[in-house]
This record gives C-alpha cells, sequence and structure tokens, in this order.
C-alpha cells in the first residue's frame, strides 16, 4: 500500500458520561442462535446515545422480589441502528444473567441497560486495525468489521478468529477474505505463522492490535504479537473470565 493513500475517517458517536451512567429500559425484540451456546439478543433501548464498535454494556435484571443480577457484555452490534443494540452472549454454566437470557427470557420481556461504557477498547474506524479473537471474544470485533463494511471505510482492517472447531464459530456466514479462522482442535492454538504476513507488510504507519477473549488467550495472543515485532504500546485487551 503506497505511503500516500489516505483513510476516510468516520465522525466519532461519543455520549456523555452523565449519559452513560443510567440504566435504561430495554426490550427484547429477537433471539438469533449463532452456536450451540452462543446466541444474539437483539434490543429496542429508549434513548439509546449511540456507542463506538469495541465498547460494550451493563444487564441488569430484576426479579419480583427486588432482587437483581447484572453482568457486562460486549456490543455485537455497530453504530448507525438508532434505539437498537446486539449482544451476544454465551451461556455461562450457572451464570445467572445468561441462564436467564438463554433458557427464559423471549420477545417482549424487558431488561435495563446502562452504557455505553469503555473508551479503551473503542475503534471508531480513523486508524489501520488487527483484530485478534479467541471463541465468543469475536463479538466486540464483529462490531468494528460491521462497522467497516457499513460505512464502506477503506481503512485497512484484518481479523483472525481462534475456534475449538466449526460449530464453535460465530458468524460464520459474514467473514469475507478480511477473516483468518483457526480452528484449534485441528490446527492447533494461534501461531506466528498466522500473523506474519501482516506484520510483514504492515500499513505504513503500522496496526493497532485488538486482542479480546479469555484471561489465557489475551495473555498469550499478545505476547505473541510483541514477539513477532509489534509495539508494546499498540496493542489493546479487553478480557474476560
Amino acid at each position: 500500500m503506497p505511503a500516500t493513500d489516505t483513510f476516510a475517517v468516520p465522525p466519532r458517536l461519543v455520549p456523555s458520561n452523565r449519559a452513560n451512567a443510567v440504566f435504561r429500559p430495554a426490550t427484547l425484540v429477537a433471539i438469533r442462535r449463532e452456536t450451540p451456546t452462543l446466541s444474539t439478543f437483539r434490543f429496542a433501548v429508549r434513548d439509546w446515545p449511540g456507542h463506538q464498535p469495541g465498547q460494550h454494556v451493563l444487564v441488569r435484571l430484576t426479579a419480583a422480589d427486588g432482587y437483581t443480577a447484572q453482568r457486562h457484555y460486549s456490543l455485537a452490534s455497530p453504530p448507525g441502528d438508532p434505539g437498537h443494540l446486539e449482544l451476544t452472549v454465551d451461556h455461562v454454566p450457572g451464570g445467572e444473567v445468561s441462564g436467564h437470557l438463554h433458557t427464559v427470557a423471549k420477545p417482549g420481556d424487558r431488561v435495563e441497560i446502562r452504557g455505553p461504557i469503555g473508551g479503551f477498547f473503542a475503534w471508531p474506524g480513523d486508524r489501520p486495525a488487527l483484530l485478534l479473537g479467541g471463541g465468543s471474544g469475536v463479538v466486540p470485533l464483529m462490531a468494528m468489521l460491521r462497522h467497516r463494511r457499513r460505512l464502506g471505510l477503506n481503512v485497512p482492517l484484518r481479523l483472525i478468529v481462534s475456534v475449538r472447531t466449526r460449530e464453535d464459530l460465530c458468524y460464520a456466514e459474514e467473514f469475507g477474505d478480511e477473516t483468518t479462522v483457526i480452528h484449534s482442535r485441528i490446527e492447533g492454538r494461534l501461531h506466528a505463522r498466522h500473523l506474519a504476513a501482516h506484520l510483514a507488510d504492515p500499513p505504513p504507519d503500522g496496526w493497532e492490535a485488538y486482542i479480546c477473549g479469555s484471561n489465557g488467550f489475551a495473555e498469550y495472543a499478545s505476547r505473541l504479537l510483541v514477539s513477532c515485532g509489534q509495539p508494546r504500546d499498540r496493542i489493546r485487551i479487553e478480557r474476560f473470565g
């Protein structure tokens, strides 16, 4: 890519801190099964202030007796869908919120949602992005990919997804040439060879790397990136577990 290339930069959607701090009523409008353990939940949210790809929200459930349970979930949907957002949630054994969403919730039910939360991991589309996701860690990275496609951005973006088997791959039908999928049970874990082509010939200003996954995946992937030459100060990590 010539050093003279320029990238179209989308407008930033940056809600105020006050807007982020309140819980808003949200109505579940649709459920879409992604894998045996992952489903996408689409909500209509009153007065949603907008978000950036890579941010997350806090979902709160309140029982009839007043008991509450809450959990943070990454946003799967890109900006540009006023009043709606999507969360792809893993059914965690024993999880109060994920268990409710997967086994009890139905369209028409209400929850409360606070956010968006987090700015460090956000990608507004203004810099080349090298994305590494492990398992359900692909969720916020998919929001970035969808954002790029929705706006027709020419900013370089590459996505590497590591899952155990084909059945564990979320959003499989949406991936294109920008995505490399690693089936770790067959191919082994993420390796330097998966990164070599991208890091050997980076964009003129280099990559901003985004890693999302379990603690183990995030630690391993970040060390691997550094060993392959990625600057430490250009690695952003979102981890769970």
